[in-house]
């Protein structure tokens, strides 16, 4: 049987970052935004066929309007660092925001990025990931959310980076890789998760694990241990996919009647395929 391809990089030409924000709070009750509310934003990926795919972050900033200018943002950064973002599979997220704001409009989020952006290709080699003419680095990737915060709640914001497929891009043959990231963002206010683990481990071979979202496919790798977790999903039944590597030889699976609430993870236990 064959094993996971050891030097494969997904070739891409998107040109603009993609944004899918799921669900968003309507209450215009203006006595309810009096105060402050606390805003959590944590970083999350789906991964890519990657050792690693290193991405700097300097700061996290808010604004309470959707202009697209450079005016009002008021920074709400903690943890600034460079991560790999497949290390953040199976759950695993780390927490780069968390303060008490103003309660009211929250019209974006923007990730401010360093320089300091790598990927590891599967043979070793590592490369700087260039960013697009945005210039991402000094403007920000800015994501529109659209949130209204009430007093006294807390609104913990998933980043879930695609990988798999967005975030590296090969400029033809020139050997430059570009960073393009495709982001959802989402809320355990309005979300969900699944989570699920493989048992035993399919050793050696990939398990994509998906469910589909209205015209979307949410996706993501179960880890070396076998879990996987789907986040940012709004309150439904689904039916998961659980897909082996072709080379394995094991056929698909589905598990069908999943149950997810908001601000809960649905955990589906072990599954054997």
């Amino acid at each position: 049987m064959k094993k996971i391809k050891t030097s494969r990089l997904v070739i891409f030409t998107m040109t603009m970052l993609s944004i899918i924000f799921i669900g968003c709070n309507d209450n215009n009750d203006s006595s309810s935004m009096d105060g402050t509310s606390k805003v959590m934003v944590r970083l999350s990926d789906a991964p890519g066929d990657y050792k690693e795919v290193n991405l700097e972050v300097k700061d996290v900033l808010i604004k309470s309007s959707s202009s697209t200018d450079d005016q009002g943002w008021v920074s709400i950064g903690k943890n600034p660092g460079v991560y790999n973002l497949l290390d953040l599979t199976g759950g695993v997220t780390v927490l780069i925001a968390d303060d008490m704001v103003a309660s009211g409009y929250l019209g974006q989020i923007r990730l401010l990025l360093g320089e300091n952006n790598t990927v590891v290709l599967n043979d070793g080699t590592t490369h700087t990931l260039k960013t697009p003419s945005a210039q991402p680095e000094q403007s920000g990737l800015k994501l529109q959310v659209n949130q209204t915060l009430l007093a006294d709640k807390t609104y913990e914001f998933l980043l879930d980076f695609d990988v798999e497929h967005s975030i590296v891009v090969q400029a033809g043959a020139s050997g430059i890789y570009n960073l393009h990231p495709v982001i959802r963002v989402s809320t355990n206010e309005t979300s969900g998760s699944i989570k699920g683990t493989i048992s035993p481990v399919l050793v050696g071979y990939q398990i994509v694990a998906s469910v589909e979202v209205g015209t979307t496919t949410v996706s993501a790798y179960a880890n070396e241990e076998g879990v996987f977790q789907l986040d940012g999903l709004p309150v439904g039944i689904y039916m998961v996919t659980l897909t082996p590597d072709i080379a394995s030889g094991v056929a698909v699976k589905t598990i069908p009647g999943v149950v997810v609430v908001n601000g809960t993870v649905t955990d589906i236990g072990n599954i054997a395929l």
